[in-house]
């Protein structure tokens, strides 16, 4: 004999079932010894207003705090503040991208999703940096490079156009940053640095990107065809100067997140499309800030 229920019924008898079901688990669970558990505060940070929602970037390079003041507060792992952003009244809730470059807010009152780009300014050391165009050029285009990075010598071209169309207003700055997995990289760093000392660092940086295969016997044919003192040239190659420096923009490029190469920062602004379309209007807009604060 078969028995059937009708649907009300079914659906009482199967939460009958997943209450006692239920009820199995926690007895089961409390015959077992309980978990050891050890906690113990790592930071505390007082804010300038109660939080109500806390996101972390994936990297752990940002936490986004929206207040109940109306504002988003942006900080760094240490608890630094990297600055705020005021949301409208309505924000109940927040996320971010990955690496915190969009934020996105829940507002309840006008029941909206809204995406913000963030540009994260760095402030980068570029004292004793070699660089192309003017020193007092409003605008100041940073990369970090490696030699034997083929991305690195696709850039080359680009920058050099972008230097061509903005002669009196942007200045070029070079920045070492040399991988670990390119095997002449920090070597033809070294090269170029040493060149720097005889004046010819930009000669020599062209003809190293220029060139079909890196290696040793590259690196001294380009001091050669150059007319360097080559003594010298060896010399700076392994200076203590040379080391520090090469050191220094490894320390630079850290400070401002840099994880790949070529990473490019137009006053500051991190490039996110190797274009010249994209930094030229990167380099406009830092032009219109200076017309409007003057």
């Amino acid at each position: 004999m078969r028995f059937f229920l009708h649907k009300k019924s079914a659906a009482a008898f199967a939460a009958l079932m997943f209450c006692l079901s239920t009820q199995q688990v926690l007895a089961e669970s409390q015959k077992k010894p309980p978990a050891k558990l050890d906690w113990q505060i790592q930071n505390e940070w007082k804010l300038p207003a109660s939080p109500m929602a806390v996101v972390y970037s994936l990297d752990r390079k940002h936490i986004f705090i929206l207040t109940n003041e109306h504002q988003v507060l942006i900080y760094d792992p240490a608890g630094q503040l990297e600055g705020s952003i005021p949301v409208p009244d309505g924000v109940i809730g927040m996320d971010i991208a990955p690496r915190g470059e969009n934020l996105y807010l829940v507002d309840s009152e006008k029941r909206t999703l809204t995406t913000l780009a963030i540009d994260y300014i760095q402030s980068i050391n570029i004292a004793g940096s070699p660089f192309r165009g003017k020193e007092n050029a409003p605008v100041t285009i940073v990369e970090f490079s490696d030699f034997e990075c083929p991305y690195c010598q696709q850039a080359v071209p680009l920058l050099a156009e972008i230097l061509k169309k903005n002669p009196d207003t942007v200045k070029l700055v070079f920045k070492n940053m040399p991988l670990g997995s390119h095997q002449y990289a920090e070597l033809a760093a070294g090269a170029a640095l040493a060149a720097k000392e005889q004046g010819k660092f930009w000669e020599f940086h062209d003809e190293l990107f220029a060139a079909k295969e890196l290696n040793e016997t590259t690196i001294q044919t380009i001091a050669g065809r150059l007319h360097l003192d080559i003594a010298r040239f060896k010399a700076d190659m392994i200076s203590a100067k040379t080391q520090k420096s090469l050191e220094q923009d490894l320390v630079d490029a850290d400070s401002a997140g840099v994880d790949g190469t070529p990473a490019i920062f137009v006053n500051g602004r991190a490039l996110k499309s190797r274009s010249l379309q994209a930094m030229q209007k990167l380099i406009d807009d830092e032009l219109k800030k200076g017309k409007t604060s003057n």
